[in-house]
This record gives C-alpha cells, sequence and structure tokens, in this order.
C-alpha cells in the first residue's frame, strides 16, 4: 500500500467526512515539554498515516489544530496503545454541539480519536468480518475503550 494521497486543507479533508478510518502511525510535529504544546513556526502539529475503506490508498493527513494534537498525543504518547487495541479517527465539521458552530468550523476542531478493541475497525466498516457476531455483541465489541473529542462536539 503506497501513500498517495495527502490530506492537508479542510477542503482535502473533506473527501473523507465521516468515514471511519484506522491510524497507521502517528507522527508529531510540534513539540509537547511539561504538557505544553509548541508548534514549530506554521508547521502543523502532527501528520497521521491511515487508512478508510472509502479510499484504497494509505493516507496521510496533516492535523492543523491543537486540540486534535492534543487528543493525538493522549492516545499514542501518554496513554499508549496497547497490543490488543487500535486507533480510529473520525473527521468531520457536522458534529458540532450546536448547528450554528459550523460556520465558524474553520477555527475548530474536527477529529474524534478513539481507542478501540483491535478488530473493531473491520467490525464497523465490513458487515463480512466475524458474522456471527451480531446487534448488540457486535456494537460492544467496536466501542471505544477511550473516546476523545472536543467538547464543541457532541
Amino acid at each position: 500500500m503506497k501513500s498517495e494521497i495527502t490530506l492537508l486543507r479542510d477542503s482535502e479533508w473533506a473527501k473523507i467526512e465521516e468515514e471511519v478510518c484506522r491510524v497507521i502511525n502517528f507522527n508529531p510535529l510540534a513539540i509537547v515539554k511539561n504538557g505544553k504544546i509548541q508548534r514549530i513556526d506554521v508547521m502543523p502539529y502532527a501528520s497521521v498515516t491511515f487508512e478508510c475503506k472509502k479510499i484504497p490508498e494509505k493516507i496521510t493527513g496533516f492535523v492543523n489544530y491543537r486540540e486534535d494534537f492534543q487528543h493525538l498525543w493522549i492516545a499514542f504518547k501518554e496513554r499508549g496503545i496497547k497490543k490488543n487495541e487500535e486507533v480510529l479517527i473520525i473527521w468531520s465539521r457536522n458534529h458540532y454541539t450546536f448547528k450554528w458552530l459550523r460556520f465558524f468550523s474553520f477555527l475548530l476542531p474536527k477529529l474524534r480519536v478513539m481507542i478501540c478493541p483491535k478488530g473493531a475497525y473491520e467490525l464497523i466498516t465490513n458487515d463480512k468480518y466475524k458474522p456471527e457476531l451480531t446487534g448488540e455483541a457486535r456494537a460492544k465489541a467496536s466501542l471505544p475503550i477511550v473516546d476523545l473529542k472536543s467538547k464543541v462536539m457532541g
């Protein structure tokens, strides 16, 4: 799988709006010292490599919002990901608590970062994966262990 798609601006990220994606790699570009995030010049805070069912190529997205970076940092660097876990993200401009906040989405974080049991991505995105798991049992098997999102998101 070659990384062929790069997402920098919101208009590019919109290609995967509301899609559940599995993070393959988190690459911080900002510096975190004593819990304080220091952005280097105008560079993005980080890059994430991930996969989505909607787009067959590997995707690299650049994280431009401090709170989105902070949630990824918490997941990968502070808490850490265990062998039996995976990180899923959903990028959206539509999950704000109040609909009028969408007018200011260019200023607001957009990532929901979830640490889930390994296999949750396939359970969510592939109906043929573990067909014996149905209904409530299937839903519970894919529930996030940790769900990190902005307070402005519902």
